[in-house]
């Protein structure tokens, strides 16, 4: 055993007592010179490069690389790196890769390139005799018919990787044509033509472009070509986007997480560079332009809404779409969401200028380009599979950038309240409230869906825009003699008076008699809540709410024939609705009461606006209406009601505000339904039986039966459960009850 240990210490004696430096660099060199003997000793060779001796070779010279280096200094380049940048054999073996020679040579190159970036831990990027073959090889991937896209996306990989690390590597990887580009973000000529091969990288080499130069990058026009804007096969942003496109799913991945890295790089100077001298946003927008130019025209709407949003990545996963949820054209489907929630993610992800430019872009290329005048076409099945095609796009969008580009383009940018006649500032918001009250009920359904993906956009000009506008100066409010609005007090003193509006209409007459007031939907207890009302429209709660449910007259009521059917069901989910609106209001800078009334604006100029003037047209006709309709108005109206706006609380849940002559509230076109219904109750007989009945029916508890008045009927259903959850979410906006409602 001892002679044994002795043996061992004197082989590891030898072994550190050789000169490895000497040793190492004539080692290299063998094994470069055999490689190039090989051209000049063969012609005409077919074996492909695997079947000789060049791929160890180029194994070996990497090893030795990779240990100099770990016997060297942070600041020291051993001689065997000297070695390969002073006579550039990575320019030679770029020349001997795009050469195919041997067959498959051009591979070992990228795997060669790949490992080196990896393994050699000291910059080199910006090593003229490593970035010039660098570009090189990445104007030989991406080539059509290439059948080394896997290392391709590897290598580019690898370089991107690199390039985070390091941002301002980026300077030297991207070809810019200096016509687009200032001298901020490139090198100067004088460093440039230096001898820069044979120096090493110092300890506090720079990372971000030189603060010397000042100069701003000159603005190209989005309307041109990435073709006409910037050179032909411009480098590593073309040759990544073309990747994306490959069907190998690997590959493709690769080429998404390498435009990741590059994107999310932190420093604004690369971020800028990125967005005004390269073409990266523009290839980007027309990718998209092309996925949404491939989808059939004959999608169905339904299987549109029903689409899944799922993460970019997802589809690179196996069975990534489950075969139920398979349909024709899900594919090319898949294709574009999958795209859009990349650039979404990358919006994300990238310094502001940057997902500023690539929203932007998308704007101009497909917003404006392919989608506006797809929505204003005369065809219905045109209008109706695009719109569903928006209202999914609106689903997956989620970067702010985004979102503000597609407020601007849905919506615009007006401030001032809207004229009733005028339909012309911006023709496409018209054109989809309008669609919202369209002839065919399909196409209002799809966009009323659209609308209300909008507003649940964390973003203040949209309800703005739609709504508040319009409200903003409560023209709708009569005013006073003195000035003021007429507004009720109630007080703890004076009980009887509260009563006294509901009393006078004969719709309400024998509702406070009734066991309906004392049941236990009846969630507020008088004398616990009574307090002044002040003319802010927070209304006393108990009033608000039970002019809600008491407003549909109990021959047309269901709910007590049916168990799970009452008002509480409402309130938790009008709770969390309220939540979530709650959350966007960090930044909107809402006013916590009412604006005092404008007595230089007259009553008379009111106009709820094109929206809402829709919303209550259709909530008139709510009793002839399909069920599906009417189930998609209330829906976009309860989505209104929850925000907690003063104006938005007042116009559309306060029952008790005088309204000025012209002027409708929510509760004021309910009330004229009622009216309506109760006429239409008279002339039916069993109308009670037949409502609970065709009730049973929609829960799935009565088999279907011909029922006569089927539309009167669903639409009566509709009407009271959308009065229950009015009447939730008012109760839910008061403080006080907040809470409860969490319980």
């Amino acid at each position: 055993m001892d002679m044994f240990s002795k043996l061992t210490h004197l082989f590891q004696q030898a072994l550190e007592t050789r000169e490895p430096s000497v040793n190492l660099l004539d080692s290299f060199v063998d094994h470069w010179k055999g490689i190039t003997n090989y051209y000049i000793e063969t012609t005409g060779e077919t074996r492909p490069v695997k079947q000789t001796d060049i791929p160890w070779r180029l194994k070996q010279m990497l090893d030795i690389l990779v240990y100099e280096e770990g016997q060297q200094g942070l600041e020291e380049t051993g001689p065997c790196m000297e070695y390969l940048l002073q006579h550039k054999l990575l320019e030679t073996l770029c020349t001997l890769g795009k050469a195919q020679y041997p067959p498959g040579m051009n591979q070992q190159v990228l795997v060669f390139f790949s490992k080196i970036l990896v393994q050699i831990q000291k910059p080199m990027l910006h090593i003229i005799n490593v970035y010039r073959p660098v570009q090189k090889l990445v104007r030989l991937c991406g080539l059509l018919g290439s059948q080394t896209e896997k290392e391709e996306a590897q290598f580019l990989f690898v370089v991107c990787s690199r390039v985070k690390q390091d941002p301002y590597a980026l300077n030297y990887i991207l070809e810019i044509n200096k016509d687009n580009h200032s001298k901020r973000y490139i090198s100067t000529s004088e460093d440039t033509e230096k001898g820069r091969s044979e120096e090493t990288v110092p300890s506090n080499y720079p990372t971000v472009s030189n603060p010397a130069s000042t100069s701003s990058p000159q603005q190209h026009s989005p309307t041109g070509s990435p073709s006409t804007i910037f050179p032909a096969n411009a480098g590593l942003i073309h040759v990544l986007v073309k990747l994306c496109r490959s069907q190998k799913s690997r590959v493709a991945l690769k080429a998404f997480e390498s435009l990741l890295l590059l994107v999310s790089l932190p420093k604004e100077d690369t971020a800028v560079c990125l967005a005004e001298s390269t073409p990266l946003c523009q290839l980007l927008a027309e990718r998209l332009c092309e996925l949404y130019s491939q989808l059939p025209a004959t999608l169905e709407p339904a299987d549109i809404h029903s689409f899944p949003q799922t993460h970019w990545s997802a589809p690179f996963s196996q069975n990534s779409m489950p075969e139920s949820q398979s349909f024709p054209g899900s594919e090319h489907m898949e294709r574009f969401f999958t795209w859009l929630d990349f650039l979404d993610h990358l919006m994300r992800e990238a310094p502001k200028i940057l997902a500023v430019k690539l929203a932007k872009e998308i704007h101009h290329c497909w917003l404006v380009g392919v989608l506006q005048n797809e929505l204003l076409q005369m065809s219905e099945m045109g209008v109706l599979v695009n719109t569903a095609l928006l209202c999914c796009s609106v689903r997956h969008i989620q970067s702010p950038a985004m979102v503000e580009e597609l407020v601007s383009f849905l919506l615009g940018r007006h401030t001032q309240s809207e004229q009733r006649l005028d339909t012309e500032s911006h023709v496409l918001r018209y054109q989809l409230i309008e669609h919202c009250d369209h002839i065919s009920d399909e196409i209002s359904i799809a966009t009323l869906l659209l609308f209300e993906e909008l507003l649940q956009k964390p973003h203040r000009d949209i309800l703005f825009n739609l709504v508040l506008r319009n409200l903003e100066n409560r023209c709708y409010v009569t005013r006073t003699l003195g000035g003021g609005d007429d507004c009720r007090h109630f007080t703890d003193t004076d009980p009887v008076e509260e009563n006294e509006e509901l009393e006078e209409d004969p719709f309400f007459t024998d509702m406070y008699g009734e066991d309906e007031f004392n049941s236990s939907e009846q969630l507020l207890h008088r004398p616990q809540l009574m307090r002044e009302h002040r003319c802010s429209g927070q209304t006393q709660a108990l009033d608000i709410v039970n002019s809600f449910l008491c407003l549909v007259p109990q021959e047309a009521k269901t709910s007590q024939h049916v168990q799970g059917a009452r008002y509480e069901t409402y309130v938790h989910d009008a709770h969390e609705q309220f939540k979530e609106c709650t959350a966007f209001l960090v930044d909107w800078d809402w006013p916590e009461s009412l604006k005092p009334t404008e007595l230089t604006v007259s009553s008379s100029d009111f106009f709820e606006g094109h929206f809402l003037k829709v919303l209550f047209d259709r909530i008139g006709r709510i009793l002839e209406q399909p069920y599906e309709l009417n189930l998609q108005v209330t829906s976009v109206l309860s989505r209104l009601a929850v925000f907690p706006h003063p104006h938005l609380h007042e116009y559309l849940l306060d029952p008790y505000i005088i309204l000025a002559p012209g002027a409708r509230s929510l509760f004021s076109v309910l009330i004229r339904v009622i009216g309506e219904l109760m006429q239409r109750i008279e002339v039916i007989p069993n109308f009670t039986e037949k409502l609970v009945h065709v009730r049973r029916q929609l829960m799935g508890l009565d088999g279907e039966s011909g029922v006569d008045h089927m539309p009167l009927l669903k639409g009566v259903i509709i009407l009271e459960e959308f009065c229950k959850e009015l009447a939730a979410i008012a109760f839910v906006k008061l403080p006080d009850n907040n809470k409860l409602a969490e319980h």
